[in-house]
């Protein structure tokens, strides 16, 4: 199945094109608080390593401000940062004069109408993105009483007016969230979006929940969007550290054949032929390969029947006997080692693939 896209409108978001033909985005937000700076620094930097391509930032009130541009000041941002408002539309005036890519502000809360065209004329000001973030437990409640209760037609009616607010000032570099932790109401709102607008969408089931249960629920929600060709942005929502989501994100963009990015695993579920713990050798090797960028496809088989001919598309892999193991590449054994030195020589065999 070949995934075709809907075109929709180039928008500048930093030193990134969003929209248009340009790869679907990865983003992801730091989860420790700003005034723990040397926190915050490690997480930056651990977002970037394993390929985040947008960092978000809650900024809560005004000492957020001052945290925020002496991160800045520092040049730990090798990717474009989004600043994200609740509330206060003076805090996102005071973001965008300290230098963030794109302003996020959700139209529930942030003060009506007159709120937003001062934000706007900030962002012109200093070419910076916004992002109308729409929630469905914080819907401005004129859209509710309109539609009668109805959380996902309000939820669309005023994304729709924000959308109409910043046509009327003449701005257009903005792109479009509307999340619901329902993973139905988020497939809905998308797929209505899309048809309406021709303007980038970021894509997420809000407040999905911890990382089991919040993964998939992400996964159905997003590949189900992505499937039909609708998204520009992805963040999993997740109740777990930020790498976390970001490698979700991967998983599903390269399950769609959207992108191409890290390892994938390939593992056999186990039955009563399996001689050996194969959940903790596949989580030596998650923990091995889940820092590598490179895309390849690495299986690991818990004996001769799901061997090294079920995992031939593999690039590496192993197969595990009763004492023994056999070491693959696309299905050719190139070596056999006891079972108890199998992660060692797979190690030195990944390393030679790699490098």
């Amino acid at each position: 199945m070949l995934i075709v896209r809907k075109k929709t409108r180039e928008i500048n978001l930093g030193n990134l094109k969003i929209g248009g033909t340009n790869p679907v985005i990865v983003q992801s937000m730091i989860k420790n608080r700003l005034n723990n700076l040397e926190a915050v620094r490690e997480e930056i930097s651990q977002l970037q390593y394993c390929g985040c391509e947008i960092i978000r930032i809650a900024i809560v009130q005004k000492d957020s401000i001052a945290y925020l541009k002496k991160l800045l000041k520092e040049r730990l941002f090798i990717v474009p940062v989004v600043a994200d408002i609740q509330f206060d539309y003076s805090l996102a005036i005071e973001a965008l004069k300290a230098g963030v890519d794109c302003i996020r502000i959700n139209p529930g809360n942030i003060g009506g109408a007159e709120k937003i065209e001062k934000i706007v004329v900030e962002a012109k000001k200093r070419k910076a993105a916004i992002r109308i973030g729409v929630n469905s437990g914080s819907i401005d409640k004129r859209f509710l009483r309109n539609s009668n209760g109805n959380h996902l037609e309000a939820m669309i009616n005023s994304t729709l007016d924000t959308i109409s607010l910043f046509e009327k000032t003449g701005f257009f570099n903005f792109k479009i969230s509307a999340k619901a932790s329902s993973v139905m109401d988020t497939i809905s709102a998308y797929q209505a979006l899309s048809e309406k607008v021709d303007y980038p969408l970021h894509l997420g089931v809000t407040e999905a929940g911890p990382l089991f249960s919040g993964a998939i629920k992400s996964a159905t929600g997003i590949g189900i969007l992505l499937s039909m060709g609708i998204g520009d942005t992805i963040r999993v929502s997740l109740t777990d550290i930020s790498s976390s989501e970001v490698r979700a994100a991967y998983t599903i963009l390269s399950c769609l054949g959207l992108r191409e990015y890290g390892v994938d695993i390939i593992s056999c579920p186990t039955c009563s032929r399996t001689k050996i713990n194969l959940k903790s050798v596949v989580e030596e090797v998650e923990g091995i390969t889940n820092v590598i960028s490179k895309n390849i496809k690495v299986a690991i088989m818990g004996c001769v029947v799901n061997g090294p001919g079920e995992a031939k598309e593999a690039d590496l892999g192993i197969a595990f006997g009763k004492e023994k193991a056999a070491i693959f590449r696309k299905g050719k054994i190139i070596k056999r080692v006891a079972s108890s030195k199998a992660i060692e020589e797979f190690k030195k065999e990944l390393n030679n693939y790699i490098f």
